[in-house]
């Protein structure tokens, strides 16, 4: 693979999930760190991703308000926004993780509702706030500064309290076979707690994370009782989803 081939498959994994780690990128373009290590500085004196220990962020993590426009398909987070809204009833307690699909249906809500919002994102608690009918509660603990949200065992002891009646989970990467995962070990943890604290679980993802896998594992499919994507839920690629008995909206 080109030095240009793969700093365009470094910076597509970047927006697509976010963070990459140096170690998973070597493995799946089987080059060198040293490669990959240079392949991520001179994308980051480009400008075009942040530098850190092991790895690379995408620029939304540097923000702590989102753009309004310019997210990483940003049409296709719209579309599943505003399915997950339709789920929200007046006066539900609802979890939510972070994330710029989080972040898009936090903005949609409709003005109207009454209900109460439970996260450790800072972002999505940001936006909450604006809601004039919204009860906001955040849970507390040290800050990710990759994630912005909050961390720790504070934060999970505080979710584990909840008995929330639905969460909405930003998804780094689905699996048919290997469930939800992610690449970054104290959020999957969080991810745990919610999903433990809810009656119902709903996994917010575009569909090119579909059939991606990364290196730590949330949750099995077992656990998830609905995916929302921005495909007609009769999409081939949803089928498996479906037979594994996940209500596909």
């Amino acid at each position: 693979m080109l030095k240009k081939e793969r700093q365009a498959y470094i910076l597509h994994q970047v927006n697509l999930h976010n963070k990459v780690l140096s170690s998973s990128l070597c493995s799946e373009i089987d080059v060198s760190e040293d490669t990959i290590r240079r392949d991520l500085q001179e994308l980051a004196d480009e400008g075009k991703i942040i530098k850190v220990h092991g790895g690379a962020l995408s620029h939304s993590f540097n923000h702590v308000h989102f753009p309004v426009n310019g997210v990483y398909s940003q049409n296709q987070k719209r579309a599943i926004a505003q399915k997950a809204i339709a789920l929200i009833k007046n006066g539900m307690f609802v979890l939510t993780s972070g994330g710029t699909t989080i972040i898009e249906m936090a903005r949609s809500l409709p003005p109207q509702l009454k209900a109460t919002f439970i996260s450790g994102s800072i972002p999505a608690v940001l936006e909450y706030m604006h809601h004039p009918n919204i009860e906001v509660i955040l849970v507390g603990d040290k800050i990710s500064k990759s994630s912005k949200i909050t961390v720790g065992s504070e934060a999970i002891a505080k979710i584990k309290q909840v008995k929330a009646d639905i969460c909405f989970l930003g998804t780094n990467a689905i699996d048919a076979q290997q469930g939800i995962t992610d690449n970054d070990w104290e959020v999957v943890q969080l991810k745990k707690a919610m999903i433990e604290s809810s009656k119902k679980v709903v996994c917010l993802s575009i569909a090119e994370k579909i059939n991606t896998i990364q290196p730590i594992q949330v949750c099995a499919l077992t656990e998830i009782d609905a995916l929302i994507t921005e495909l007609n839920p009769g999409n081939p690629a949803l089928q498996p989803y479906v037979e594994a008995g996940i209500e596909v909206l």
